[in-house]
């Protein structure tokens, strides 16, 4: 059952208190946190929202423009309601006519109080029915508690936990593992819920242990909490959990659900041995492919082209190499000194798993190949590592043979000064840059002045002048290769250009970010 706050509807029914009701009807379920005795006809400033404001209006008017600034200014400072003090004795005798119906218009409650009844009494009365509420809302609170640990604690495990969640708070929930797979749901559609909430678990993500969020969808309130102990397991999603027992209860939840999915990471420790053990025989050199495609069935992957990766994990592999074989499809991760090695399906997307679970690491990603070459596959991408730690991103083997690769790798002062000592000439003499853009269209048309002079919707002699200026400017000749690979290496680390910051080399294995 829901906790019931304090409502104006309640202090009203207070016998000791012998409020009337004048007028404003309408927001009698207002909920009432405090109250707050002051003659101020401006006491919005100092109210923090839900207050009951009362006044002996020594200071009210009866004028109708002052009333209705006054209510105004209540409604602003979000107050719960407005108690008078009238009757002998006061400065009021009965509210005054416009202040009334200015409330009633606001929807605002205005109540009386007799002269015998003190504002400290009414202060009284409000902070005794918000303790008792709020000792009601920690006896709750402690009861659910106690049953979700004994349902983390029964056989039911994940499921009973969920379902001990959903009864006692009627808030939807679901839990993923890191990768976003569903492991278990109650009171709502899990598989939704989580693609409701897959933008909210990526940001969350990024922040590991230390991130949580939410959002207000078209579905309801959502809430997203990450699950582990010392490393990320898995995530939590909420829906509506908003009540104020929810609330208190969402960290024992988290906590209980940490522990159940730290365990079920221990206990998969055999699973993840035996995989790393297919892995190695399926990097055995002289395997058929027989005998591979055979392997990856037992590891449920089923494609017939495959790609080795390798990843760098100074300080914590076993646990690196655990979150990757939760990441990828057949699990097929094994560690190798500090390097995490593993064999993934061609059509997974590699980059994108390495930047979720393994980002700031260096690593390299081999090319595809038939199952029994997965060793060779390997060999490159362990070769690619060193690239990839200059870099600070994953490198692949498609771009191993780039010349822009070979070019990044390089100091970029260092390429800035090769490019300015044989294109400088140019840039003093063609500030507009259009010998350098035809320059850069011929060398990548091999030269070719017909294709040159179409590309460019330029005359074929044109062209042909504006090379020859470039040679008479740079000294280099096109007839030469020497010269023309030098014009060509020149733009081609103009392009390349200055490594973000992101792309800074790796320091001890993480990248400048941490």
């Amino acid at each position: 059952m829901r906790p019931m706050p304090l409502t104006v509807r309640d202090l009203l029914a207070i016998p000791s208190l012998r409020l009337r009701l004048v007028s404003g009807s309408t927001g009698l379920g207002r909920v009432v946190e405090a109250a707050h005795a002051t003659e101020n006809t401006r006491p919005a400033s100092w109210l923090e929202g839900a207050e009951v404001v009362m006044t002996s209006g020594l200071l009210l008017s009866a004028d109708e423009t002052d009333c209705a600034a006054y209510v105004e200014d209540l409604r602003g400072g979000k107050a719960a309601a407005l108690i008078v003090g009238v009757g002998p004795g006061l400065p009021l005798q009965t509210v005054p006519t416009a202040l009334s119906r200015h409330a009633e218009q606001a929807g605002l409650p205005l109540l009386t109080a007799p002269p015998n009844v003190s504002f400290a009494s009414i202060t009284k009365a409000v902070f005794v029915a918000r303790a008792s509420e709020e000792r009601r809302l920690l006896e709750r609170t402690l009861r659910t508690q106690r049953r979700l640990s004994s349902a983390a604690a029964s056989s039911d495990g994940l499921t009973g936990l969920l379902s001990s969640w959903f009864q006692a708070m009627n808030s939807g929930v679901a839990v993923c593992d890191p990768s976003g797979r569903l492991l278990g749901s109650a009171g709502a559609d899990g598989q939704e819920l989580l693609t409701n909430a897959a933008p909210v678990i990526d940001t969350v993500a990024l922040h590991g242990l230390r991130g949580s969020g939410g959002a207000d969808l078209p579905c309801g309130r959502l809430v997203v909490q990450p699950l582990g102990t010392t490393r990320l397991r898995g995530f939590l999603v909420l829906l509506d959990a908003d009540s104020p027992e929810a609330r208190l209860l969402i960290s024992v939840l988290v906590s209980l659900l940490s522990v159940e999915l730290e365990r079920r990471h221990l206990a998969d420790e055999p699973q993840r041995r035996r995989r790393a053990a297919i892995l190695a025989r399926l990097f055995h050199t002289d395997i058929t492919a027989d005998q591979a495609r055979a392997l990856l069935r037992t590891a449920d992957v089923p494609s017939s082209t495959v790609r080795a990766v390798a990843v760098q994990a100074a300080g914590e592999p076993v646990e690196l190499a655990a979150d990757l074989a939760l990441a990828v499809p057949g699990g097929l991760a094994r560690v190798t000194g500090d390097t995490v090695e593993m064999v993934v399906s061609e059509e997974l997307d590699t980059s994108a798993v390495l930047r979720r679970f393994a980002p700031g690491r260096p690593a390299g990603i081999g090319p595809a190949v038939a199952p029994q070459h997965a060793a060779l596959s390997l060999r490159q991408a362990i070769s690619l590592l060193s690239s990839s730690a200059e870099l600070g991103r994953p490198v692949s083997a498609s771009e191993a043979g780039s010349v822009r690769l070979l070019l990044s790798l390089g100091s970029p002062a260092t390429l800035a000064a090769f490019a300015d000592t044989v294109l400088a000439p140019l840039d003093a003499a063609d500030p507009g840059g259009e010998l350098t853009e035809t320059l850069r269209v011929w060398l990548e048309t091999n030269g070719s002045w017909a294709e040159t002079s179409a590309l460019l919707g330029l005359h074929r002699h044109t062209v042909q002048n504006r090379i020859e200026k470039v040679a008479r400017l740079t000294g280099r000749q096109q007839d030469r290769a020497e010269d023309r690979v030098d014009l060509w290496l020149a733009l081609t680390a103009r392009a390349v250009g200055t490594p973000l910051p992101h792309q800074q080399k790796y320091r001890n294995g993480v990248s400048p970010q941490g």
